[in-house]
């Protein structure tokens, strides 16, 4: 007698496939080969009697039925997900796994202390942390939360603030050396301004300051600009290509070493904030709440 629900491991590989765009990675994911994943897909879709997925040498994309069964799937793991989750706490030990999405600031200059904190308190649980500037789709990608920072749109999702991040001017001393410091913001813009620009609209994101107790935004323009990673304006700035503006928790050990010098104080540059996003919809399990408390310095 077969059984019902024998193909979940398949459902499972082709959920994998899709978040992780290729079967190379999705291999790479679960621990096993290509030509293992391509065979679960190929039995998936002989079972369903359709295609999921258009698979050429250079790209995948999702069917009609394969995007209508992508999110019926998901939905299901997801329950799964936290059926087990919620049996486990009953336990004692809080276990289980969390999914959590930060941008590349937060990700890599105030996460690592945080989970090292809740891996001592909470070694059972494993924490899959995704470190994007992508604002990622926390219930079509099962994310349990999110960090963003600046200002939040209103979205349906519960927010709890974690910080309001000090920004400041920063170039190196070479740069010092050799173009000197501005001696005013009308001064500033005749200097190498390092920008990023916005990946929703291509522009320049502006330098935001106090001046005299009133908030500025100041618009620099730079023959050098970064995409994708702010954090490439620091690299940039470390290595003399000019001034830019990040926030004090990434600059601070760079001032304090003098690989980087800081800019116009007096301007003092405004905060961002950086909040935790997560869907009101979705169930709180005891590793999550762990988590959250953890993040808001509660514990």
């Amino acid at each position: 007698m077969s059984r019902k629900y024998d193909h979940l491991s398949d459902v499972e590989t082709f959920v994998t496939v899709v978040e992780r765009g290729s079967l190379t990675a999705a291999a790479v994911a679960m621990s096993t080969t290509p030509s293992v994943i391509s065979r679960a897909l190929a039995r998936l879709e002989t079972r369903l009697g359709t295609q999921l997925l258009r698979r050429t040498t250079r790209s995948l994309g999702l069917t009609d039925a394969g995007r209508l069964y992508l999110e019926q799937t998901r939905a299901a793991l997801s329950l799964i997900d936290d059926a087990e989750r919620a049996v486990q706490a009953e336990g004692g030990e809080v276990t289980g796994r969390i999914r959590i999405s930060a941008p590349t600031t937060f990700g890599h200059y105030r996460l690592p202390a945080l989970l090292q904190q809740f891996a001592e308190c909470y070694p059972s649980v494993r924490v899959e942390l995704n470190i994007t500037n992508r604002n990622v789709d926390l219930a079509g990608e099962n994310f349990d939360f999110a960090i963003r920072q600046g200002a939040l749109k209103d979205s349906g999702m519960i927010a709890r603030k974690l910080e309001d991040a000090q920004l400041v001017l920063v170039c190196s001393p070479a740069y010092v050396q050799r173009r000197g410091l501005p001696r005013d913001l009308d001064a500033l813009a005749e200097h190498d301004c390092l920008t990023f620009l916005l990946p929703s609209t291509g522009r320049a994101f502006p330098w935001q300051f106090m001046r005299r107790g009133e908030e500025l935004d100041w618009p620099p323009e730079s023959a050098l600009q970064v995409t994708d990673d702010a954090l490439g304006t620091v690299s940039l700035a470390e290595a003399g290509l000019g001034i830019c503006q990040t926030f004090r928790f990434i600059a601070q050990d760079r001032l304090e070493r003098g690989v980087l010098v800081e800019v116009l104080p007096e301007l003092k540059g405004r905060s961002r904030p950086f909040s935790l996003i997560y869907t009101p919809q979705r169930r709180m399990t005891a590793a999550a709440r762990a988590l959250l408390a953890c993040l808001l310095g509660e514990t």
